[in-house]
């Protein structure tokens, strides 16, 4: 039978481990509601986003400016000219994703990025694919022109189209079209008109991440106070010389 001296506990002073718990408690949760904040700011501006969506014409857009991650809705028709963005893998199969210009109804034409399609077995083939011909309506989100990685050699210079490339920066993309505006749209999904394989993860970081990291933060607030209580209380008795010096 155990001594009751051994289990016996009570609070002890440490100045060390409540000056520690008292910086980095106030420091973790105020993290907490910081992401807390963000979050309630990013759901606000993306349902602003949306709205803007479904009240703004094209034009007016434009006008605005053009945000990566905004949505949009363009309504107008394919044109000839599609770029094959070369390099591009999904589930370990090489192939391409197709850009093709669209010219809305009214404003400026926007390359539209329409997703990925596999490529042929051999280089020196280019994958064959279908242009809608026709008026649509078609929904995506913006996003930033593929630019080339830092110190890449110039992009070769090719004519006719479909035309391969290893990125297409806007002001390569300018020379073929000057109105172009310096975002492109990316398709919201497989059921858009003339899309492939549009499945993206988002550019920008959503509300639910914020919560997530919100969510950590006050996860170790509560842990820190946990291992602070325990820590705090201490056997007394006989065997606890050790524990007070």
């Amino acid at each position: 039978m155990s001594d009751p001296q051994d289990k016996a506990r009570q609070w002890q002073f440490d100045w060390r481990l409540l000056l520690f718990a008292g910086v980095f408690l106030p420091l973790l949760t105020g993290l907490g509601l910081w992401q807390l904040d963000r979050a309630g700011q990013k759901q606000q501006m993306l349902d602003q986003w949306q709205q803007d969506a479904l009240d703004m014409t094209w034009p007016e857009m434009v006008r605005q400016g053009l945000e990566p991650g905004r949505p949009v809705t363009v309504t107008g028709m394919y044109g000839e000219q599609s770029w094959l963005l070369d390099n591009r893998t999904r589930d370990g199969a090489p192939g391409y994703e197709v850009l093709t210009v669209f010219h809305p109804l009214k404003g400026p034409p926007v390359l539209v990025n329409r997703g990925w399609v596999q490529a042929p077995r051999t280089r020196d083939r280019l994958p064959t694919f279908d242009t809608p011909e026709g008026i649509f309506s078609l929904a995506g989100r913006l996003s930033h022109y593929p630019e080339p990685p830092v110190l890449a050699d110039p992009p070769a210079a090719e004519s006719g189209w479909p035309r391969r490339v290893q990125s297409l920066p806007l002001e390569v993309a300018l020379k073929e079209l000057p109105a172009l505006p310096k975002a492109l749209v990316r398709l919201s999904g497989t059921d858009q008109p003339g899309a492939f394989r549009a499945n993206w993860s988002l550019d920008l970081m959503g509300p639910q991440t914020h919560y997530g990291y919100a969510a950590q933060w006050f996860a170790l607030a509560v842990a820190l106070t946990i291992l602070t209580v325990v820590a705090s209380y201490r056997k007394t008795g006989a065997n606890n010389d050790n524990d007070n010096g």
